[in-house]
């Protein structure tokens, strides 16, 4: 049936129109959060290397905390906490497109644990990235600056403490069955919470809403009550 003339258009695609309005601003806000955390951590990571390159150079080592914690500057070809080493050029890639994969995701984030998840992998990720295309012996295969040095542990960055952080807050965040998108796992394996609705689907609060919602756009609302009335007029 036609709505009549000047009567209100309430169609679905209206509603997701109405959602989208509403939800891009948040996903986009957390997008450019991920992004943010990403470029401070980056620049805490190159400006803490030049200034251990600057200061142990010669081989030093200082002491911070005695032989707990102390400074101690080596290079590195291979991955976080000197794994992988020899493997630089693989690395390089694999560095590479783990960074476009984040920043590809982060696009469709709800969730704000999560962005401070991606946004240190990809800060951890791009820094030590950083060194291996700028640093010697040559582009792609540069060495990377580790300074941090804790007793019976491999030497690290800054870096590498951004990845470590992200590992774990991602971990804590799958094993409370978080996801990316803001929506939570139950043990029976349904999402649950407004979040998990389809965007522009209508929030239930009823059965008889439920029954409102899944009526067709125009459709007029059904009364139950009006309606035993009519019957009963015709069976008079």
């Amino acid at each position: 049936m036609q709505a009549e003339a000047g009567a209100p258009l309430t169609s679905q695609a209206g509603d997701d129109a109405t959602d989208s309005i509403t939800h891009r601003p948040v996903t986009r806000s957390l997008f450019w959060l991920v992004l943010g955390i990403a470029a401070v951590w980056v620049v805490v990571d190159q400006v803490t290397k030049n200034l251990a390159e600057e200061h142990l150079s010669d081989g030093s080592t200082i002491q911070v905390v005695g032989e707990i914690f102390q400074l101690h500057l080596t290079y590195n070809s291979g991955a976080a906490f000197s794994m992988g080493t020899g493997s630089t050029g693989l690395l390089t890639i694999l560095a590479s497109i783990v960074s476009v994969v984040i920043i590809w995701n982060a696009r469709r984030l709800g969730s704000l644990a999560w962005a401070w998840g991606l946004g240190l992998l990809l800060g951890g990720a791009v820094g030590n990235l950083t060194d291996r295309l700028i640093r010697p012996p040559e582009f792609g295969k540069g060495h990377v600056v580790d300074f941090f040095q804790l007793p019976n542990f491999p030497i690290f960055n800054v870096a590498d403490i951004g990845i470590t952080s992200a590992a774990v807050l991602i971990g804590i965040l799958a094993l409370r069955g978080i996801n990316p998108d803001g929506t939570r796992h139950t043990k029976n394996g349904e999402d649950k919470g407004a979040e998990s609705r389809e965007p522009g689907a209508p929030a239930y609060d009823t059965d008889e809403d439920k029954g409102a919602g899944s009526r067709e756009p125009g459709a007029p609302a059904y009364d139950k009550d009006n309606d035993d009335d009519a019957d009963g007029d015709r069976r008079g």
